[in-house]
């Protein structure tokens, strides 16, 4: 099934959002909850799934392949109803920055990130991908069960932070596991330990690091939310010992 063909402004610098334009007649999907406001015209549907499975069998598949990546079951589809153009307009829940990509000018697959999914054209396949290697599964840090994004128009993910676009020609990118948003089908990705015993103990670094090889794009967050919520949590964790206002 063809994807529709969709306009979008990207808005917003540090916190970013996307801006759809809809004709009449055309969808966006949506991750659940991922919407901002919508103008007139507009009509949403909750469904199972991306709404490309037809059969009941395959919508069962569809739905069990996203409980394994721990998403909702559910998708929201957008739909311009009236008879002028319409917008709506999506955010992830944590600053960065909204990244486009024309999925039939990367051979017509994406892998992400399971949370780097944002919303994407309808036609849009949204299913699973499986590490090749059960070391990436185990010691991967952001698992081994990542999302594929199959189709021929526009697909948005979501990077923390800043993002960085790497292009590989038969080379190798090792990266910390947190950081990886979204790469193209012709890398292979793996996990590999990241130094020497003192380097992984002491180093801060993290013991595992992914490691992509081959030849294609590969899309790098700055400030994956992981590492956010980490410093956070350490900034406003209370002093053992310290006592309230009041003696209290």
């Amino acid at each position: 099934m063809s994807s529709h063909s969709l306009d979008y402004v990207i808005q917003g610098s540090s916190a970013q959002s996307v801006e759809i334009g809809l004709d009449p007649g055309e969808t966006v999907i949506a991750e659940a909850g991922a919407m901002n406001y919508m103008t007139e015209g507009v009509r949403f549907e909750t469904r199972l799934g991306d709404g490309s499975s037809s059969g009941v069998l395959s919508k069962l598949w569809s739905v069990g392949k996203r409980m394994l990546t721990g998403e909702s079951l559910f998708m929201t589809h957008f739909t311009n109803e009236g008879k002028g153009k319409a917008q709506v307009a999506f955010a992830a829940p944590y600053p960065g920055t909204v990244v486009p990509v024309e999925l039939g000018e990367v051979g017509g697959t994406l892998i992400c990130q399971k949370d780097a999914f944002l919303c994407a054209a309808y036609g849009t396949r949204v299913g699973i991908s499986f590490s090749k290697r059960i070391g990436a599964g185990f010691f991967g840090g952001e698992g081994f069960i990542l999302q594929k994004l199959e189709g021929d128009g526009l697909a948005f993910v979501h990077a923390g932070g800043a993002v960085i676009r790497k292009e590989l020609n038969n080379e190798t990118l090792r990266l910390d596991t947190g950081c990886l948003v979204a790469f193209t089908s012709g890398i292979d990705y793996d996990i590999a330990l990241s130094g020497g015993l003192k380097s992984m103990l002491f180093g801060g670094e993290g013991i595992i690091m992914a490691t992509l090889k081959g030849t294609g794009t590969v899309w790098i967050q700055s400030l994956p939310f992981s590492r956010l919520a980490q410093r956070i949590a350490v900034a406003t964790a209370r002093p053992q010992g310290e006592v309230r206002a009041g003696g209290q």
